[in-house]
This record gives C-alpha cells, sequence and structure tokens, in this order.
C-alpha cells in the first residue's frame, strides 16, 4: 500500500521534509523536525539576523514555508491580522485583516491564540471569534466564513485556542466547549444557550463543510472545554486517524468520515469539574498519548480495538505529578521529552514503555506556556518572560543555554526551526536567530 506523504511523514519523522514549518507542530505534527546545524546560544545582540516589532501580543506560532513567514496578531484597534513576513530580511510583505472589534482577551489568550498553516499554495488561519480565511502567498483572500455565525460562537472560558489541522486534504477545526454557555465569556455577551461539541473537516479549496461530527461528553462545565489541536495518526492497520482530546477523554475518529473509532478515559479519575484539556495529543510509537491537566497522569493508548478503550487499551501511564498542564510533549529521535511548565522539569520518556529515562529541571521560576520544539539533538524551550533555554535531547538531562531575548511578560509562542534557523516570538517582537 502507498502512503500519503503526511502518513510517511508520521511513520518516519527523520525522513521529514524540514526545511518548512507547516503546522503548528511542524512538519511531522510532533514538536520536531530533521533540521541541522542550528544554534545551541546565542544572545539578545548577538546572532540575532532580524528582529521584527509585532502589532500586538498573541500565543500563535509562525508558520513558515520557504521565505514566507505566517504570523496572526492582534492590534490595538481591535482587529484581527494575519501578516506574512519575508524570512530573508524580516519585512512585512503584507498584512490582512481577517475580523475587526475582537480583540477580547482573558487572562493572557485573546482571539489571535490558534496558529495558522499552510501547504505551500494557501494560508489558513483561524481565530477565537470563529472566524476562519484562506488566502494565497500574494496575500489575496481566496474564502472566508465565520464558524461562530454557523453553529453558535464559541463557548471556552479563557478565549479558544486550539489552531487548525491540515491533513489529506481537508482542514480539520476542533470545538470543544461549555454547554449551556455562560454570556458573561469572552464575546458571548448576549449570547449563551445550548451548545455542541464538534469535529468539522472543511474544503481547503472552498471552506464549506464536508461533515462535521458531534462530540459527545459526559464531562461537566469547564471539564467540557478544551484547547487542544486534532492530531494525525497511523494505526496499526496502517490507516490514518484523528486523535481529539477533552471533555475527560482522548478520542479516535476516522478522517474520512469524522465517526469515532474508540474513546479513553482517565485523564480526570476524580470527574472535577474544572479539568480544562490543554496539551494536544501526540502520535508516538504506534501509540496514542494525551496528558491530563493539572498534574494528571499521561496515558498512552494502543489504537487498534473499538469502543472504550480504557482498560483494555491502555499501554502504559507517567503519573509523577511532573506531568504538563499547558505544555505538549515533544517526539524526537524516539524519545518523548515531557515539560511541565509550573514547575519547569524536563523529563525524557521512552515513547513505547513509559519508562523514565531522566529528568531535570531548567533552573529559573518562571511558568512555561509554550511546547518545546526539538531540532539537531537539542531541545528548545520559551518561558513567559521571553527566556530561551536550550537542553540537550541526549541520554542524559543537560541544560546547554539559557538566553534572555526580552520583552515583556506573556510569551507562548512555540520555537519553529526552519531552513537552518530558529523563529522566536516574545510578547513584542518576532527574531530570527541562525545562519
Amino acid at each position: 500500500m502507498k502512503l500519503p506523504v503526511a502518513a510517511l511523514l508520521l511513520t518516519l519523522p527523520s525522513l521529514a521534509l524540514a526545511e518548512n514549518w507547516p503546522q503548528w507542530r511542524g512538519p511531522a505534527f510532533n514538536g520536531a523536525t530533521s533540521e541541522k546545524g542550528l544554534p545551541a546560544t546565542w544572545s539578545a545582540t548577538e546572532g540575532v539576523l532580524w528582529s521584527l516589532p509585532l502589532p500586538g501580543v498573541s500565543g500563535a506560532t509562525p508558520a513558515v514555508w520557504e521565505d514566507s513567514i505566517f504570523v496572526s496578531s492582534p492590534d490595538d484597534n481591535k482587529n484581527l491580522l494575519l501578516l506574512c513576513v519575508n524570512r530573508k530580511d524580516g519585512k512585512v510583505r503584507w498584512q490582512k485583516e481577517i475580523a475587526t472589534g475582537s480583540n477580547i482577551e482573558k487572562g493572557r489568550g485573546n482571539m489571535a491564540s490558534p496558529s495558522p498553516v499552510t501547504d505551500g499554495k494557501t494560508v489558513y488561519a483561524l481565530y477565537g471569534t470563529g472566524d476562519i480565511a484562506a488566502l494565497d502567498f500574494s496575500g489575496k483572500i481566496l474564502w472566508q466564513r465565520n464558524l461562530g455565525a454557523d453553529y453558535g460562537k464559541f463557548a471556552i472560558m479563557w478565549t479558544y485556542g486550539a489552531s487548525p489541522l491540515l491533513f489529506e486534504g481537508k482542514l480539520y477545526v476542533q470545538v470543544l466547549q461549555r454547554s449551556p454557555a455562560p454570556a458573561d465569556y469572552p464575546g458571548l455577551a448576549g449570547a449563551g444557550g445550548d451548545r455542541e461539541s464538534y469535529l468539522p473537516a472543511l474544503d481547503p479549496a472552498t471552506g464549506k463543510t464536508l461533515w462535521k461530527q458531534v462530540r459527545s461528553s459526559e464531562a461537566k462545565l469547564e471539564s467540557m472545554e478544551s484547547y487542544a489541536t486534532p492530531m494525525p495518526h497511523i494505526g496499526a492497520d496502517g490507516k490514518s486517524q484523528l486523535l481529539v482530546a477533552g471533555g475527560d477523554c482522548l478520542t479516535g475518529h476516522d478522517p474520512a468520515t469524522g465517526a469515532e473509532l474508540w474513546r479513553g478515559y482517565g485523564i480526570n479519575r476524580k470527574k472535577g469539574e474544572w479539568m480544562r484539556v490543554v496539551t494536544s495529543p501526540v502520535s508516538a510509537a504506534g501509540l496514542a498519548l494525551v496528558s491530563g491537566p493539572k498534574k494528571e497522569q499521561l496515558i498512552a493508548f494502543r489504537t487498534d480495538l473499538k469502543g472504550d478503550i480504557t482498560e483494555k487499551g491502555l499501554a502504559w501511564s507517567f503519573d509523577e505529578k511532573k506531568t504538563p498542564d499547558v505544555c505538549t510533549p515533544v517526539l524526537y529521535e524516539n524519545k518523548l521529552f515531557v515539560l511541565d511548565g509550573d514547575s519547569q522539569t524536563l523529563t525524557c520518556l521512552d515513547p513505547k514503555t513509559g519508562e523514565k529515562k531522566w529528568q531535570g529541571n531548567l533552573g529559573e521560576r518562571t511558568v512555561i506556556r509554550s511546547s518545546p520544539t526539538a531540532a539537531d539533538g537539542k531541545i528548545y524551550i520559551l518561558n513567559e518572560k521571553g527566556t530561551v533555554f536550550v537542553c540537550e535531547a541526549g541520554d542524559e538531562f543537560k541544560l546547554l543555554a539559557t538566553i534572555p531575548m526580552g520583552g515583556k511578560e506573556g510569551a507562548r509562542s512555540s520555537i519553529v526551526a526552519s531552513n537552518g534557523q530558529l523563529f522566536i516570538r516574545t510578547t513584542e517582537a518576532l527574531h530570527c536567530v541562525g545562519k
């Protein structure tokens, strides 16, 4: 059987076409790339090729395709923007308003939190208002719609933050939300009422809904909500699946129809009502991994079963109170790197067995809300104050460098490695580091 390119990237991440970073978790959907020759250290003034001031603060991670960098951002006039930046010199090629009047914030989240995705010809940008648009590389809007207008405004307490997924010719958007929707949520004044959680597949060429799968849940209140991005997975039979995390469980879906294939519980063992999910699932060693919120366990499920696989599908679990509440783990060179952003602790696990290989502390107490990136034998991490940590991705914990990049507190974007360079988004600017 001939696997599609996306499936090959999943099964053979070391052979991924890593010169581009097309989606939030990179070319192989796992936070890693096969890029080489990346820097192990630099400073805020030395080794930085250029720095571009940004219109506003956002946790959105840039998407990079060759010489084009796509960045989502709010501005001071309550507009939601998509920027195209020239990778060579850091200058803005074009800037488009996708939505207006919606620069709503809650905590450090806002309506520009989702990351853009691209296939090299078209770039797709989603915002917490429900606005989603497709643009060509010249900045022309090809289509635009508002999912909130079609299916109800998103009911997410800390503002919607999931990124779209482009996979096997479809554009997927995950909306796991509260029902009934509280009218005092950001952007929901006068628009409360019942909601359903759902997973739609859109036609990338037109934006039309190809199918919409209702994603049921037994969770209560905030535990119904999820900020996770759906992720691809290859099952034991070689067929693709979509992983959806939230509502107290992880589910596997058929990418062609959205039909639920299986579900596994265990990330909210006490059935708490305030256990929203932030971390996205990870496909690793043929298993589907999900991390529960607020120090709950990290679980690995087999995906060759049907129905409720909570017990019969459990491959392993990691429960040492150093699991991530926000930071999605990264898979790199047959190692799983798990970051607890609250205790600044990095753990290396065997993705097949869950065995702990090592664990170390980054040495600075500022919270981390971005997800780690792996490349060139290194792990790159950004904390909320804009400090970058570079760790060795080897057989023991080794901190190579700690590099303050400046900016105000609130940096949440993951570091991108592409074309021999690192792209680091702080609260105030996008920095390019490398050759």
